[in-house]
């Protein structure tokens, strides 16, 4: 055997069990319609669905391509994601550079229930069309849109139900009733937190930003300000009704079709079915929320790595807890940012805690601090509170400020640079827990100023559960994300993004080379972080459209079995995604 053989033989072995796996769909070869090719539905075919699903199947356009007045009201509310996300043919995001470009789909189903959405699914079957599913419609893959694709648009299943005694279908006699909210798969987090927690007095564990869906955050893991608390998402997950491939609405749970509700506890997006909707624990609910920020800059390079190193000691020893939630920033300016919240202290006690840490960049004068620590602390009950903060603190939020917009919805300030953000790169890494030993702190600080140079990393602290109690441990092991989340301290991200790039939105171009730098910077930044954290894992949701090894970055020993689920119930793969589960051969 010559040696380039040798060599290929050997990078091929670690992908032999997915390639094993896999051959159980080469009996049924992927083939799919496009628009214009033998095969694509016709009008008439078109024509009869609408008319099973009441006359909401359309063709929608985007309104930057609208007539006058429809183009003045999308120029004019483009930075609004509430706006966005109320419009079929639009994405959160809208691209990704050298991958995908936010286009509407060639037919759009507007569903309003499970019927809706299985006349769509057996319809994508029989006549091979692909399906994209849209809540939010905040996808930095592109999953929920596609030029020849058929949309299911589930905006409007947006009902919620709180329940003081839920039990699943089917559960076994003795099962404990639990405190629960079922929430339709359209439902925005802002709507879920605003009829829990404002009205409800009650904590559900979902997502940070707040016009994120509910169903996409929970199918793709999900985490939020205070996972180091309560766990994922998808571990709050009781029961489902979701549509299979074979056509049925399913309620799945522990008790009923166990492997389908496995896999949407983490398994991605449109691998298994479409939800339709989602009935997640609820908990009691902390005294207070509040958040600690600030800003300090390093003179040099060597008072920067110190720095670093003295903020993952003070995190390991002070912070690494169910307390504290949310994220540092290491910049390429040598400049530390402070974005934390807490939760179950107050404004005193969280002051206190930061206080060491503070006199000790206090004591040296090679650090500046740029923004002085600033700690804010409410009421657990009007974290999420609209008519709270316009009163109290309008300055962190941005309303729908549209006509006849609900007075519940607004979006966190510091989340508007993401509406409508066009990725150059991105990529995540869970970092181990054992790296904030004190053998291997040094080593960490240095490959975060290292990467830091290269492009910013942000340490989400929230988004690993190394250091939560054990009862969330345990709910987030019975789910399909990756396991190094459990033992993770943090998820590294690295990114790289520019303007919106809608078509038909002024000034929407592309500036290239400013584009190839900003993927190149944050390559050369993941690559630094993985010499750290060999093998790290990366979080399916914030993770880079070109991973090469993705069956086992996003969800490691858990794919075989997502794999053996997929080909289950779905083994003509009537649900494709990119770097979905089972998708291996296919072209979306």
């Amino acid at each position: 055997m010559d040696r380039r053989t040798l060599l290929k033989n050997a990078l091929a072995l670690p992908l032999l069990p997915y390639a094993l796996t896999t051959d159980a769909f080469a009996a049924v070869p992927f083939v799919r319609a496009r628009p214009g090719m033998k095969g694509w539905p016709s009008d008439d075919d078109w024509a009869a669905l609408g008319r099973k699903v009441g006359g909401r199947l359309s063709v929608p356009r985007s309104p930057f391509l609208g007539d006058n007045a429809t183009r003045a009201e999308a120029i004019a509310e483009a930075g609004n994601p509430f706006y966005i996300g109320d419009q079929p043919a639009l994405t959160q995001t809208s691209g990704w550079f050298g991958a995908w470009d936010s286009r509407p789909s060639a037919w759009a189903l507007t569903a309003e229930n499970a019927q809706d959405i299985a006349a769509a699914v057996e319809f994508a079957g029989r006549h091979r069309v692909r399906l994209v599913v849209k809540g939010g419609g905040h996808s930095y893959q592109g999953t929920s849109c596609g030029a020849d694709t058929l949309l299911v648009w589930t905006r409007r299943m947006n009902g919620i139900a709180l329940h003081d005694a839920f039990v699943p279908a089917g559960a076994r006699p003795g099962t404990v009733p639990e405190h629960a909210v079922s929430v339709g798969a359209g439902a925005m987090w802002i709507d879920a937190y605003d009829a829990v927690t404002t009205r409800g007095g009650r904590y559900v564990q979902g997502g940070g930003c707040t016009t994120v869906g509910v169903a996409g955050l929970v199918t793709g893991g999900g985490f939020g300000s205070f996972s180091k608390a309560f766990g994922s998402a998808a571990s709050q997950l009781l029961e489902a009704e979701v549509v299979t491939a074979d056509g049925r609405i399913r309620v799945v749970n522990a008790f009923r079709d166990p492997d389908i509700f496995w896999a949407l506890k983490g398994g991605g997006g449109g691998n298994v079915g479409i939800v339709t909707r989602l009935t997640l624990r609820t908990h009691d609910l902390p005294g207070r929320f509040g958040g600690v920020s600030a800003a300090i800059e390093a003179d040099s390079d060597e008072a920067y790595r110190a720095l670093a190193t003295e903020a993952l000691r003070f995190y390991r020893d002070a912070l690494c807890n169910p307390t504290w939630g949310e994220q540092m920033r290491f910049g390429h300016d040598r400049t530390l940012t402070i974005s934390m919240v807490f939760q179950g202290i107050d404004k005193a006690t969280a002051e206190r805690t930061w206080a060491p840490f503070l006199a000790w960049v206090a004591a040296r004068p090679a650090y500046a601090l740029r923004r002085p620590l600033r700690t804010l602390d409410v009421e657990a009950r009007h974290f999420w509170d609209a008519a709270f903060f316009r009163k109290y603190a309008p300055q962190l939020i941005v309303q729908d400020d549209r006509a006849g917009a609900s007075e519940r919805h607004f979006v966190w300030k510091g989340d508007r640079d993401q509406v409508g953000w066009y990725i150059h790169a991105y990529a995540s890494a869970w970092l181990p827990g054992r790296l904030l030993a004190d053998a291997t702190l040094d080593a960490l600080a240095r490959a975060l100023v290292e990467a830091a140079a290269q492009s910013s990393v942000e340490l989400h602290f929230n988004k690993g559960l190394y250091g939560a109690p054990q009862e969330a441990l345990a709910a987030t092991r019975d789910t399909a994300t990756h396991p190094a989340v459990l033992d993770a301290f943090a998820l590294a991200i690295v990114g790289h993004s520019g303007a919106p790039h809608y078509e038909g939105l002024p000034g929407a171009t592309v500036d290239t080379a400013q584009a190839k730098r900003g993927a190149a910077s944050v390559r050369a930044a993941y690559q630094r972080l993985r010499r750290v954290a060999p093998g790290a894992g990366s979080y399916v949701s914030e993770s880079d459209y070109f991973q090469a090894d993705w069956q086992d970055a996003f969800w490691g020993d858990n794919y075989r079995r997502l794999l053996a689920t997929k080909r289950r119930h779905d083994p003509e793969r009537v649900f494709v995604v990119h770097h979905g589960v089972g998708s291996e051969d296919t072209n979306t």
